[in-house]
């Protein structure tokens, strides 16, 4: 790839970093063998319910299968969680949420880490030994805690610290107030769990906030748990050098080698129909969402944050040699991961210096720049589908990974060049009857990339960001470039495959171990398509 290495270089540093999919599903060698660790999407947004409070929800260890047990999925110890948000336009975390998690095994001898059925079972008149008449299985879990979680073995609790400034004067609070917060477990299915809608809502905790923990008007919210994978995509097909869309839905425009190209109809564009598979349907994610007040995490007339999630392990770990010896003993932690805007790791950083991303700290984006200064992406486009796309350095993208965005406010500097999810919290949440899942580029100020939704089709915005959509005075071949002619490109998936929540935690519950079916019929015919999911006409 041709580097730049002029000013503007530099002030760019990772200009193109939303301009790509949307998720980090096993993106780089660290996080491809450290599931646990790996997060695969972050979302920040304006509550839908109450526009005073703002939603942060990170989504860690892909492909989860629903069915996989007996231990499921539960999250790493060892690992620390965390949020953090910018609030002085400097690229640096002011406040920082971080989430730790204990497991405790409350039924050692049984094989399974969930079990449970109707109002328990008891041995047979011919159970072997004698036993008859004997508990075997308990009740089916209704509950997180009490008489209905006799069967809730593998359990996890979790903390939340919430850290103000940095370095050795960073001050750090407990915000949990003495709850005993539980992780909600996968969904095993109907028999160990009949009512699992009521289990994972029971997994949602409030309370007040740091310095107020009973004001009912400062409530928190907290959820930790499984839940569905809210990320579409057809994703065979974009690992298969761009291969979109797999099951074409328009083949009459192919370019001059007859390779259909990933144009939507104005029809389809408008739709809330999917026309391709989603390859992440019917798989859970880790979960970890909290919905704080906005005063909480913002300064007074700066509306405007910068947010990202990490994961990050012991630097060391000392194995007991004795049962008196603590079972772990860090000394001090070493980032594996971190994610604001999606996809950049995935699809802009080159494989050898992937680590070295997850690793780092966005204020040190600038050492990427000639990753970003002319996306690879943009050139394949333009080979594949000879989509024509604006010369280099591609500065038009630059307002998206800085605070001069179509989100600013009025006398906004720019502030450093960084992987942040910028959000701008004055910023009404729109009406789900209005809601466009194109975000920004369908007219919807709250959406990507002010902050991120878990409806915005990310891939479809990326594709067209990078086409050039976003251009005012790019040029293309050394003339003028015409952003209204950019394609509707985008991938056939429109939504997620089942609905999202409007209310808190937003995403789905986790799908079951024992009804989930991940992939769904493609098109039947490319003009007459029977495949439509999730809102298929009546």
């Amino acid at each position: 790839m041709k580097e730049f290495r002029t000013g503007i270089a530099l002030a760019a540093a990772i200009l193109v970093a939303p301009a790509m999919f949307g998720a980090s599903h096993r993106e780089a060698p660290i996080t491809a063998i450290d599931h646990a660790a790996d997060i695969t999407d972050f979302f920040a947004f304006v509550a839908y319910d109450d526009p005073t409070k703002v939603t942060f929800i990170m989504n860690v260890d892909p492909f989860l299968e629903p069915s996989n047990g007996p231990n499921y999925f539960p999250f790493d110890p060892n690992v620390v969680y965390a949020i953090h948000i910018d609030n002085t336009g400097t690229g640096t975390a002011a406040v920082s949420f971080e989430f730790q998690f204990t497991t405790v095994i409350n039924a050692p001898a049984v094989f399974t880490g969930f079990v449970g059925a109707g109002a328990g079972l008891t041995a047979p008149a011919n159970a072997p030994g004698g036993t008859a008449g004997q508990a075997v299985i308990p009740p089916a879990i209704t509950s997180l805690s009490g008489a209905g979680a006799a069967g809730f073995s593998l359990m996890q609790t979790y903390t939340i610290t919430m850290v103000t400034g940095s370095g050795s004067s960073a001050v750090r609070t407990d915000m949990t107030n003495g709850k005993t917060l539980i992780a909600v477990p996968s969904n095993v299915g109907p028999r160990t769990m009949p009512n699992y809608d009521k289990l994972a809502t029971s997994g949602i905790y409030y309370f007040g906030t740091y310095n107020d923990p009973f004001a009912a008007d400062h409530r928190t919210k907290v959820f930790a748990g499984t839940v569905d994978d809210p990320f579409f995509i057809n994703l065979g097909s974009t690992f298969d050098s761009l291969n979109l869309p797999a099951n074409a839905y328009q083949t009459d425009l192919t370019n001059s080698l007859g390779i259909p190209l990933p144009v939507l109809s104005a029809s389809q564009d408008a739709s809330l129909m999917n026309y391709a598979v989603d390859n992440v349907a019917g798989y859970n994610v880790n979960t970890i969402a909290i919905e704080v007040p906005i005063s909480m995490v913002t300064v007074a007339g700066q509306p405007i944050i910068g947010t990202w999630a990490t994961t990050s392990r012991p630097q060391a770990t000392v194995i007991p040699t004795t049962s008196t010896q603590p079972p772990n003993s860090p000394v001090g932690y070493t980032q594996v991961q971190r994610m604001g805007n999606p996809l950049i790791n995935e699809l802009i950083i080159g494989t050898g210096d992937k680590d070295t991303w997850s690793m780092s700290d966005p204020s040190g984006d600038s050492t990427f720049a000639n990753y970003d200064l002319n996306p690879l992406l943009a050139n394949v486009l333009n080979a594949v589908f000879l989509v024509t796309v604006p010369d280099p350095p591609r500065t038009d993208l630059l307002p998206l990974v800085n605070y001069t965005g179509p989100f600013a406010i009025a006398g906004n500097t720019g502030g450093p060049v960084a992987d942040l999810l910028r959000l701008n919290t004055s910023v009404p949440p729109t009406p789900a009857a209005q809601r466009s899942r194109l975000g920004l580029l369908g007219g919807d100020p709250a959406g990507w990339p002010n902050g991120r939704r878990v409806t915005d089709d990310v891939v479809d915005i990326a594709l067209r960001a990078v086409a050039g959509a976003l251009c005012s005075t790019c040029t293309a071949g050394g003339a003028p470039f015409d952003a209204s002619s950019v394609a509707a490109l985008g991938d056939g998936v429109n939504v997620n495959d089942v609905p999202t929540q409007e209310t808190f935690p937003y995403v789905a519950f986790a799908h079951g171990g024992t009804t989930t079916n991940h992939q769904v019929p493609a098109p039947a015919s490319v003009t007459n398509p029977t495949f439509c999911s999730p809102n298929c006409p009546q």
